[in-house]
């Protein structure tokens, strides 16, 4: 699949993954889910998950590594300031040194291309937090995201998947 493939994909997954409302309880759900799956399935990832305003949800698996936090902090920091996707910030962008535009005035200390932050989209509200996963591969990270969130909101995840990257 083509990069422009990819990105209107995730527009979509953006459009669509959208809570009814959402609340501690509901990130507390989303992460135990994904923290579930990380665990069953020895994936070395951390889960954080917020509103802009606070921390909903934090776990760490084992093999996570102390770069994995800042990483996701990092991620969290692109959502919110752009209000999307970070693996769509990635494709959008396409920059392999993970760095922003020196243009756009974006410290790569706060701010990262790499995906596994997803933005919290309430129906009414707008964009409202993050959900971010960071440890494995950038479209693995925003994968786990997108399929934990699918299987929440009851959407069907085999019609927004990403395609297997191409070798």
């Amino acid at each position: 699949m083509a990069v422009a493939e990819d990105i209107a994909l995730i527009k979509r997954q953006e459009d669509v993954l959208v809570f009814p409302a959402f609340d501690e309880a509901v990130a507390f759900k989303i992460g135990s889910v994904i923290r579930d799956r990380a665990l069953a399935e020895n994936l070395p990832v951390i889960v954080d998950i917020r509103t802009f305003d606070r921390p909903l949800f934090y776990a760490a698996m084992p093999g996570s590594n102390a770069s994995n936090p800042d990483w996701a902090r990092r991620k969290i920091n692109v959502v919110k300031r752009f209000l999307k996707s970070t693996y769509r910030m990635v494709l959008e962008q396409q920059r392999p040194d993970r760095t922003f535009k020196i243009g756009e005035g974006l410290d790569i200390a706060d701010y990262v291309l790499a995906g596994g932050g997803f933005p919290v989209t309430v129906k009414g509200a707008g964009v409202i937090g993050v959900i971010a996963v960071s440890g494995l591969p950038e479209r693995q990270d925003h994968g786990v995201v997108v399929e934990a969130l699918c299987d929440h909101l009851g959407i069907d995840k085999r019609g927004l998947a990403l395609p297997p990257e191409e070798q």
